[in-house]
């Protein structure tokens, strides 16, 4: 959860693998009349986030909480906050790092509690009255943002903090504060005159208002574009919970007798690996690409047009040359070349490597006696084929070894306990938000109560796509308090009385996710700013990416790969022939993930005048594929430009983060394994040098202490088979 500085939209940003939202407000009346003239009592009765909640930790009380209660919150919380930055602007003595600082670290802490839940909310369990509330409250928490960012007076003091900051006998985390805080306002605009500033106020409410469009627009075209099927013979290949679920999800519609199968907000779909109709699985594809682009309510050109232009503007208002530039200063990666030669290294090797799996998926075709040409929505069908061929075993076969239960709790968690020394204990007895979420206190080693991690695991129309953590209570010694983080995914719920068997993938999934969670459990920093994932987006994902190495460490493998049904561990030559297909068809999962990653650089390193019209954006998003060398129909990207949700949250010129944190990821695996692998002394090591100090210390300064050298790219190479 990046926090850059004490207000609600930067403890907003998921950390993840996708997005969404949808829905608008009443036509004939505002949201906020609709919440105040719904519940008359709003303003005598108690609102859950007017005081901080008295639960353990300060855990929300979910249980208490109405859709009637956000907007007098955040309306409360903005004017408290407004206050407070009045008090500390006020202040006619000299500003000390105490009174302007530290005052600004403890501000606006209501808005900061219903913000956290609003927009968990938001994201995992919406309805139409948060999705109207979302749009409403976009552009007047961009001008309350922009009212402290752009306070002339509020930045004078900063400033002349900054300029005096080496005589200030601060400590290291307060001296790095001040900093940040500095490069804060002035990369928000504080610096600039009054009539640039008041353009920046204009162009960050647009920005605001248009992304949650466009958010919402890839929520409603995901529920829109659910494909429905006629009878059960055209799902052959499935598995038969996957069918009753498809089943489930048509009674639910309306739809009694037919099938219904949901979008992922990904480009390629879990069903295109096992359907056996052709037809249907092009069905499938052809309308998850479509998404976004195909005209009608839930378009989302114009909406990224908007966007694109209106970032463009307001990087060069700030001096940079386009968003790109602006975004990446600020990044480990600092500058666009270093992105463009890190992207371009890798995507040559990826596409040889995809394309010489083509030809193979091709000749997979020919000798099963089909006379067609591989496509995209081929692609996964026959690679299920070629991996059973080749490595004697499908992916269908790990499913029963995978049942959720075991795989958090034997694999997840041992991990965890093994590295760390860290426990668990479910707690029924706190509320949550819906009834399949889960709860459970995690314990130090010295037995003292660390964190509350909720788990929220299956997929459902009110939440949105992808996988991704946040979190409700931040850890602060100044602050007093302790983290609650969550994490959530989107497995398939099965049939009532049937056991949540996962796929491989999935697996991985919950394990990089946790990364995350452990990343902000194990926070010991003094300030909010810096508190567990606060750190550059491309540093971010480095600690989740680390911790899916336990999901196929041997030791942590055999203890949760067990058969639901008969208790059998998974068989030696079965686990030997999954761990052997670690770099099969990287080549395929490395250019998708290149495509998206340099499409979205491509429209991000555009001058407001480049940036194309609204009919045009597609036709941008296939030129950059073919000018970087990387397009190829087999591969779409993928993310496409009208459904990439990443780029319209913390991710925007942002995406490459993830291959650039996994060069830091492999060099730490082989550290690992360098040093005798999951032992508690390896994992104290990694805890005290890195994921304790949040964002506390510059983030390539923490690997260098943790690894003792800067990280090298051979390990990730090797990894997905690119050497």
């Amino acid at each position: 959860m990046k926090k850059s500085i004490p207000l609600i939209s930067v403890s907003l940003l998921l950390f993840s693998c996708s997005d969404s939202n949808e829905s608008t407000p009443p036509a004939t009346e505002t949201v906020t009349d609709v919440m105040t003239t719904s519940k008359t009592t709003t303003e005598t009765a108690v609102n859950p986030f007017f005081e901080e909640s008295t639960l353990e930790l300060a855990y929300p009380r979910f249980d208490a909480v109405d859709e009637s209660h956000y907007m007098p919150a955040f309306q409360r919380g903005m004017d408290e906050q407004t206050a407070e930055i009045d008090v500390i602007t006020a202040n006619a003595g000299e500003p000390t790092f105490e009174n302007t600082i530290v005052a600004l670290e403890r501000s606006g802490q209501l808005l900061d509690r219903v913000a956290r839940v609003f927009f968990s909310m938001s994201s995992a369990h919406t309805n139409e009255d948060i999705r109207a509330l979302e749009q409403e409250l976009a552009p007047q928490l961009s001008a309350h943002q922009d009212s402290i960012l752009l306070n002339r007076d509020l930045f004078a003091k900063v400033n002349a903090l900054y300029e005096q900051r080496d005589s200030l006998e601060l400590d290291a985390e307060a001296y790095r504060l001040l900093e940040r805080y500095y490069i804060d306002f002035v990369r928000a605009g504080a610096a600039l005159d009054p009539e640039q500033q008041e353009r920046m106020k204009e162009i960050n409410a647009e920005i605001a208002g248009l992304q949650t469009d466009f958010s919402q627009n890839v929520l409603s075209e995901v529920n829109d574009l659910a494909i429905v099927v006629d009878t059960r013979e055209e799902l052959t290949g499935l598995d038969e919970a996957t069918i009753e679920a498809a089943a489930g999800e048509a009674e639910e519609r309306g739809l009694s007798g037919q099938f219904v199968i949901p979008l992922l907000n990904t480009s390629g779909q879990p069903s295109l690996s096992s359907l056996q109709n052709r037809d249907l699985r092009e069905r499938i594809h052809t309308t998850s690409l479509s998404r976004g682009s195909r005209g009608g309510d839930y378009d989302n050109r114009a909406v990224l047009a908007d966007v694109l232009r209106l970032r463009a503007e307001r990087a060069q208002l700030l001096g940079y040359d386009n968003h790109a530039h602006y975004i990446l200063e600020n990044q480990t990666a600092q500058t666009v070349a270093a992105v463009n030669g890190r992207l371009a290294e890798l995507a040559t090797p990826a596409v040889e490597n995809a394309r010489r799996e083509a030809n193979d998926l091709q000749q997979m075709i020919y000798d099963s006696e089909e006379d067609f040409t591989l496509a995209s929505w081929d692609w996964d069908f026959y690679t299920e084929k070629l991996r059973a061929a080749r490595f004697d075993f499908d992916a269908s076969q790990l499913r029963p070894y995978f049942e959720l239960d075991n795989v958090l709790q034997r694999g997840v968690f041992y991990s965890a306990n093994r590295l760390f020394g860290i426990s668990f204990e479910e707690r029924t007895d706190l509320p949550v938000y819906q009834e399949d979420v889960r709860v459970f206190e995690v314990f130090d080693s010295s037995g003292e109560t660390l964190a509350f991690f909720i788990a929220d695991f299956y997929a459902r129309p009110s939440k949105r796509g992808g996988a991704w953590m946040n979190s409700y209570v931040s850890q602060s010694h100044l602050m007093g308090s302790l983290p609650i983080v969550a994490n959530h995914l989107n497995i398939t719920k099965p049939p009532e009385g049937e056991p949540t068997l996962l796929t491989f993938d999935e697996v991985i999934t919950a394990f990089h996710e946790f990364g995350h969670a452990l990343h902000g459990m194990f926070s010991d920093v003094e300030y909010p700013y810096f508190s567990g994932t606060s750190v550059p987006r491309d540093f971010v994902e480095f600690p989740s990416q680390v911790n899916e190495m336990w999901a196929t460490w041997p030791e942590v493998l055999e203890n949760y790969a067990i058969h639901y049904e008969t208790g059998e561990p998974m068989p030696t030559e079965l686990l030997d022939k999954v761990l052997s297909t670690q770099t099969f068809n990287q080549g395929f999962a490395t250019t998708e993930y290149l495509a998206a990653s340099i499409v979205d650089q491509a429209l991000h390193q555009l001058s407001p005048e480049e940036i194309p019209a609204a009919e045009d954006i597609m036709d941008l998003e296939a030129a950059a594929l073919a000018e970087a060398g990387i397009a190829m129909a087999e591969v779409p990207p993928r993310y496409r430009a009208t459904y990439f949700s990443h780029i319209m949250g913390g991710y925007s010129a942002g995406y490459y983060s993830y291959i650039w944190s996994e060069v830091l990821d492999a060099d730490t695996v082989e550290w690992f394994k360098e040093n005798g692998g999951l032992l508690r002394e390896n994992g104290d090591h990694y805890r005290a040098a890195l994921l304790s100090l949040g964002g506390s210390v510059d983030a390539m300064t923490m690997f260098r202490e943790f690894r003792g050298r800067d990280a090298e790219i051979t390990p990730l190479l090797v990894r997905r088979g690119l050497n």
